[in-house]
């Protein structure tokens, strides 16, 4: 075998070797792309569940099927804080779907961050959704920020917990979701620090229509 058969050789295996790699980083790039994706989907996914369901709960603040039962929707709301409520309103069933004419009591609040010591995220907690006299279920969504804030008629801010309900007529939620656990591809720019997967959502000046019939 010649000189130059030694050197072609040396040169493809040189040559294949570098398209291997290359083609290796790409997969592992591509692989950990659809990784981040995928995750950062579960976030938004569970992000929209949460916002979806407060929103359609917070609407009905003050709705019965059978409205002579709520004489004064002032009322409706019974407590008020910034990161709990508890208001009345008319729960679907199997039967009724509109609600069957009876008052329900609906409580939303966020629990500590030491109940969910078993994720790496410090930041994450249980969303509460407590229905009546029911016994009170965390649900895991990754929220990690979960806060009320309350508005009077002439959109003045009111002080928490709120003394006064019955002036209550827009409400502002803000939720933030986060992935349980950091990933490499998130920093911050500022400390590159790693950072979880988030996503937020703002509902500005949310309106229970029934609380305007005063």
């Amino acid at each position: 075998m010649g000189s130059q058969t030694i050197l072609d050789l040396i040169a493809s295996t040189i040559v294949f070797g570098t398209l291997m790699l290359i083609a290796l980083r790409l997969n592992g790039s591509t692989m950990e792309n659809m990784s981040a994706f995928r995750e950062d989907l579960i976030v938004q996914q569970n992000l929209v569940a949460v916002s979806e369901l407060l929103e359609h709960d917070f609407r009905k603040i003050a709705y019965c099927k059978d409205y002579e039962v709520i004489s004064s929707p002032t009322l409706a709301i019974r407590y008020a804080d910034t990161s709990k409520i508890i208001f009345w309103t008319d729960l679907p069933t199997v039967a009724n779907p509109y609600g069957d004419g009876v008052l329900d009591s609906l409580t939303y609040y966020i629990g500590p961050t030491s109940e969910l010591t078993s994720t790496p995220n410090p930041n994450d907690r249980l969303i509460y959704r407590v229905e009546n006299n029911a016994t009170p279920i965390g649900v895991y969504m990754g929220v990690s920020t979960f806060n009320l804030q309350y508005y009077d008629a002439l959109r003045n801010k009111l002080s928490t917990p709120v003394d006064s309900c019955q002036l209550i007529q827009y409400m502002q939620i803000t939720i933030q979701v986060e992935h349980p656990v950091k990933w490499t591809k998130y920093y911050n720019t500022a400390t590159y620090d790693t950072v979880y997967q988030s996503a937020f959502w703002r509902q500005v000046r949310l309106v229970a229509k029934n609380l305007n019939n005063r």
